[in-house]
């Protein structure tokens, strides 16, 4: 029998403060095609979603036309860490609230897929929301709390709060 190996899935969503053809977000775009080239040579990069554009910025998320999503796969942790906080990338990173709003909830998920599996936008969406209703888990986690690659099962509907003045048990 042989061993399943797993490749790391990551989803990342930005609410644009302006419309992608605005100054406000001129160097954001600029910057894409450089970061992709650079992203797509990183050792341990594998694939990322990308539109007929070259990008994903033109790819509908969770409903919201303000969203854009980017989609990856890496060999490890490792090797996505190493790309995220370097060169052009990490340039990026420094800037973000100059281009996208801050938000309350979760914007960034990780889980392990099966070598050779291609996450679809809605397999992403569900892990991000996932990681929102249930924090992280092997189904869904974060950098700050990592699991180690084999299979997940999603959890259960989050427990509801009892209502006020009723005793549990």
């Amino acid at each position: 029998m042989t061993a399943v190996t797993y490749e790391l899935a990551q989803v990342n969503i930005a609410r644009l403060k302006a419309p992608l053809d605005s100054p406000q977000l001129k160097d954001f775009v600029d910057a894409l095609d450089p970061v992709n080239a650079a992203a797509d040579a990183a050792p341990g990069f594998v694939w990322r979603l990308q539109s007929d554009s070259g990008n994903a910025t033109d790819v509908p998320v969770l409903g919201d036309e303000w969203l854009i999503i980017n989609l990856t796969m890496w060999q490890d942790i490792d090797a996505l860490t190493t790309f995220m906080y370097q060169g052009r990338h990490r340039e990026m990173l420094s800037r973000r609230r100059e281009w996208f709003e801050r938000l309350a909830e979760a914007v960034t998920a990780l889980w392990w897929v099966p070598a050779g599996h291609r996450p679809s936008v809605a397999e992403a969406e569900e892990r991000l929301l996932h990681l929102r209703a249930h924090g992280p888990t092997p189904y869904a986690f974060t950098l700050r709390t990592t699991f180690p690659a084999g299979p997940a099962e999603p959890l259960g509907a989050p427990a509801a709060e009892p209502e006020p003045g009723v005793t549990v048990g």
